[in-house]
């Protein structure tokens, strides 16, 4: 018996490797992916008592205090209402206060003792619910997400301009 190579077909290159074009909705993926990684993170602060929102503004308050509402809004890359309606709740819990600023219509945020221990105890579980996100996903995985995500938000302030939301989330932890 002989052996004889059957002669492949001539394909076009085009038609050789089909293009992978992207499928679905890229903005639901995302909302989707960021409501279940909220959903996590959320989960674990509960536990202290707090909204990871609130955690995060307690976090942005000691780190930029004293603040204008105005200026840690824009920090925090929300509306001057939306922070006014977090702040009262912090306030009422005794965990923030509102002084007084240089004249007698400008108020200064800052945080109280209190909202320094309360967010320490939420650091914590914040960093608890990282440690098990890695552990979930693997380092690795994690480390090519936050790399995808820093050059995606790098590129689309490159093409679109600064807008709102350049600095609604600071690299490093709350």
């Amino acid at each position: 018996m002989t052996s004889r190579s059957i002669p492949e077909p001539s394909v076009p290159p085009q038609a050789a490797a089909p293009a992978v074009r992207p499928q679905g909705c890229t903005n639901f993926k995302l909302h989707h992916l960021a409501r279940r990684v909220g959903q996590h993170y959320d989960a674990e602060v509960r536990k202290t008592g707090l909204k990871t929102s609130q955690y995060s503004l307690l976090s942005h308050v000691e780190r930029l205090a004293p603040v204008r509402p105005v200026d840690l809004a824009a920090a925090m890359g929300m509306t001057a209402s939306t922070l006014s309606r977090n702040l009262q709740v912090l306030v009422a819990d005794g965990f923030l206060e509102l002084d007084a600023g240089p004249d007698a219509r400008s108020r200064l945020v800052r945080i109280t003792p209190a909202g320094r221990a309360k967010r320490a105890d939420a650091q914590r579980h914040w960093k608890a619910a990282q440690l098990a996100l890695n552990e979930r996903l693997g380092e690795a995985r994690v480390l090519e997400l936050h790399a995808l995500l820093d050059d995606t938000l790098a590129q689309m302030a490159a093409t679109q301009g600064e807008g709102d939301d350049a600095s609604a989330s600071p690299d490093e932890a709350p």
